[in-house]
């Protein structure tokens, strides 16, 4: 009688346990890194909806001042998440993301229309070996920094969103540093990390074959969104589903 009641409690006991853990490794935590030439504001109809179904989601406004800058930002809202979470990047963040995944708190990542170096290869390496539709980036007066020509930005960038929308985003590009597009990456965390890609198919800004060929080469789950390089804006119902999905995923 004995051995069957401490039999009982050890099943009890481990049962117990096991569901503690799968509820410990939940990935609740979403932390997006915005690209070069936009904020994370663009990022807003997504966030609502991940927020909608109980994510919890922060968003990094990073300098773009160096990669080194940015990867820093990012760690520094990854620490003050509480528990495993997922990564983001979009276009120049997937540079961010590709480094800063390696903190331990990161479960995954995903990529949204993003750059997903190996070692030692810069966005502009990448970007040189696959040109894209648009060409229109632009130095400024001092040399040091690069945007996107505005009178070119709706058609290259978000030639799917609404006018006046596309139209704003030109206004308030975040300029983007010289120094952070050709640095290259360190270690990829996506060599040991879950990692899941969205390609854009209409994208202008990144080369979609360029897209895929990265998400090969990292074993990344893809989806194809028809969506300009402003996927996350233009696109944020199928952006989120592919998030709440790596999200449940990386869980596991």
């Amino acid at each position: 009688m004995k051995y069957k009641y401490f039999s009982t409690i050890a099943l009890a006991f481990a049962t117990s346990v096991i569901a503690f853990a799968a509820q410990a490794a939940e990935v609740k935590n979403i932390v997006i890194v915005h690209g070069a030439l936009a904020d994370g504001s663009g990022w807003r109809k997504a966030s609502d909806i991940l927020e909608r179904r109980g994510f919890n989601v922060t968003i990094v406004q990073e300098p773009i001042t160096s990669l080194a800058d940015d990867v820093a930002a990012t760690n520094r809202v990854l620490d003050l998440q509480d528990g495993p979470t997922l990564l983001v990047g979009h276009s120049y963040g997937g540079m961010v993301i590709t480094e800063a995944g390696n903190s331990a708190n990161v479960a995954g990542l995903v990529y949204v229309a993003a750059f997903q170096p190996d070692k030692g290869e810069s966005l502009i390496s990448l970007a040189s070996s696959k040109p894209a539709g648009g060409m229109n980036i632009r130095e400024t007066k001092d040399g040091k920094y690069l945007y996107l020509d505005p009178a070119a930005f709706a058609n290259d960038f978000a030639a799917d969103l609404p006018k006046d929308e596309a139209a704003f985003l030109a206004k308030s590009q975040v300029l983007a540093s010289k120094e952070a597009f050709s640095a290259k990456a360190g270690a990829p965390a996506w060599k040991t990390k879950k990692s899941w890609t969205i390609v854009a198919t209409e994208d202008r800004s990144i080369n979609p074959d360029l897209e895929r060929d990265m998400a090969k080469r990292a074993g990344s789950d893809v989806t194809e969104i028809k969506a300009s390089h402003a996927v996350f804006a233009s696109q944020p119902e199928k952006v989120a589903d592919v998030i709440e999905k790596a999200a449940e995923a990386a869980g596991k």
